[in-house]
């Protein structure tokens, strides 16, 4: 196993690695269709694919984290993240209902990606703090790019 030094901590196993990554991948896709909205929905849905397969590696990491005995402070925000893309799956790919129309549901889904959000955050700063940095970045051009969106 390669571990990366830093200030705080090093990744300690490849699970470690899987998530930082996936997450960095979630914001930076997530900017994609904020930036989209405006210009192309087809394109939207076709970047909110790879969204929901990393299910997948979030998957790969709660399993993981329950399997090191990770602790809560790192296996409830992993839930949480699942959750919010099992909500996304449900709402926009299988029943396909307008929900962003309909003030409550949109205002729940937001609730639901914040909390995912700042869960995402949060498990990678324990993980590493450099790393943590950069997420947090990425989560920064995230708001950046959805400020954008409704200044077009």
């Amino acid at each position: 196993m390669v571990e990366l030094n830093t200030n705080q901590k090093s990744f300690r196993t490849i699970r470690d690695v899987v998530f930082i990554g996936s997450s960095i991948t979630f914001n930076i896709l997530i900017s994609m269709i904020y930036i989209l909205s405006k210009i192309d929905q087809t394109a939207v849905r076709i970047i909110g694919i790879p969204i929901i397969f990393l299910i997948i590696p979030y998957t790969y990491t709660l399993n993981r984290f329950k399997k090191d005995n990770a602790g809560k402070q790192v296996i409830i925000p992993n839930i949480v993240i699942i959750l919010y893309l099992l909500l996304e799956l449900l709402l926009d790919y299988v029943l396909l209902i307008p929900f962003r129309d309909i003030l409550l549901m949109h205002i729940l889904y937001i609730l639901v990606f914040y909390a995912a959000e700042f869960s995402i955050i949060g498990v990678s700063f324990r993980l590493n703090r450099r790393w943590g940095f950069v997420v947090l970045f990425t989560f920064f051009v995230l708001i950046g790019c959805l400020i954008f969106s409704y200044a077009i």
